[in-house]
């Protein structure tokens, strides 16, 4: 008689992994149904960081709740308010300064590089290999440095506002900007070097946690995690905003939906994110970085829906508002809770060593998933 995986049955053991576990970077509980060692069932278990930010924003001016949402993905922070500060607009109907929309987009992929980095080296470290953490973090601190003097913050921004940015760059920023890209690329094979081509990590990746396009739409899967699978699902190309349509770049796309390559993914955006800033930063047109609004918003009555592709994938804003100056309804479409839906899919019938490389490619920020 040949054992259904994900049934319990006498002799399995069943463990926790977290909340307090270093391979859940966070508070991540997972209750885990093995068999030996190969794993019948995943369980995520939510709530130990649940602060009701949606409820919160409900009773925050149009103004003030765009920010609370960069203590979800905090590793997206710029792009999460981004994406608040385009629903806003699209409700009152602002058009955004050419030079605004330029600098958002150059903050973007900033903080997509920053995101992706961190994301290396956190996952080498967690399936063995020490030493990318601190190449991964070198590089982050560059771009936390460039943030830090025109924002004033290196983790939690507060920089985008409804009809651009809260106040213009600083004057250092260029040359710094162009000073990183020129420095970042002579370091970019090291990860190949340090990591990818390390016989020992390809054993770990390949044929770890697949995914299939099939099931990656089922479970709505997005970003990085979608696109390891050939799902084409990057907002910034399916819908453009800002500027993206007029920025030449790609969507990268791998096939085999293992953890591998979830892991080129993010490391061939990396090279995209450097190509779209190179054609920026030299073009930015001068003028205004905000557009004139009134000292108080108010949404007229209706539902509005902005999208933007962060570092994990599709961030979602819906309002809904009675003509007030806060929001009736706020509903937050993060990419992490859609993407861990999967966890237990991928896992089922894999050994326990592998889950960490499957949660590591899925690059789970738990306040996202847990709002």
């Amino acid at each position: 008689m040949v054992e259904e995986i994900g049934t319990t049955t006498e002799g399995d053991l069943i463990i926790n992994v977290g909340p307090q576990h270093p391979a859940t970077h966070g508070v991540l509980h997972l209750v885990i149904t093995l068999n030996g060692e190969t794993v019948k069932k995943v369980e995520p278990h939510l709530g130990y960081i649940h602060r009701s930010i949606e409820k919160m924003c409900e009773s925050l001016t149009y103004r003030q709740f765009i920010y609370v949402t960069s203590r979800m993905d905090y590793l997206s922070s710029h792009i999460n308010n981004h994406g608040c500060a385009l629903c806003v607009e699209k409700g009152l109907q602002i058009e955004v300064p050419a030079r605004a929309q330029v600098i958002r987009v150059i903050m973007d992929e900033l903080t997509r590089i920053a995101s992706h980095e961190l994301w290396w080296g956190a996952m080498a470290m967690d399936i063995g290999a020490f030493t990318p953490f601190f190449h991964a973090f070198r590089e982050r601190e560059s771009i936390n440095d460039i943030m830090e003097e025109t924002c004033g913050a290196r983790l939690t921004m507060n920089y985008m506002v409804p009809g651009g940015v809260m106040i213009d760059i600083h004057p250092n920023f260029q040359k710094k900007v162009k000073d990183f890209i020129a420095f970042y690329r002579t370091k970019m094979n090291e990860s190949d070097e340090l990591l990818t081509g390390n016989i020992i990590f390809q054993n770990r990746m390949k044929g770890v946690g697949l995914l299939s396009k099939e099931d990656a739409i089922s479970f709505g899967c997005t970003g990085p995690t979608a696109r390891g699978s050939g799902l084409n699902c990057d907002i910034r190309k399916l819908y453009p905003y800002e500027i993206y349509n007029s920025v030449t770049f790609e969507e990268v796309l791998e096939t085999s939906g293992d953890s591998l390559a979830r892991y080129m993914v993010r490391l061939r955006e990396i090279k995209q994110s450097i190509n779209i800033i190179e054609q920026l930063i030299d073009n930015i047109p001068e003028g205004d970085f905000q557009a004139k609004t009134k000292a108080v918003l108010k949404l007229p009555k209706g539902e509005f829906y902005s999208r933007v592709e962060t570092a994990r994938g599709e961030f979602g804003v819906y309002i809904v508002s009675e003509g007030g100056t806060t929001p009736y309804r706020i509903k937050f479409r993060s990419p992490g809770f859609a993407n861990l839906s999967a966890l237990d899919h991928m896992a089922r019938g894999s050994k326990l060593g592998d889950l960490v490389a499957m949660m590591g490619t899925l690059d789970l920020v738990i306040p996202d998933i847990d709002r």
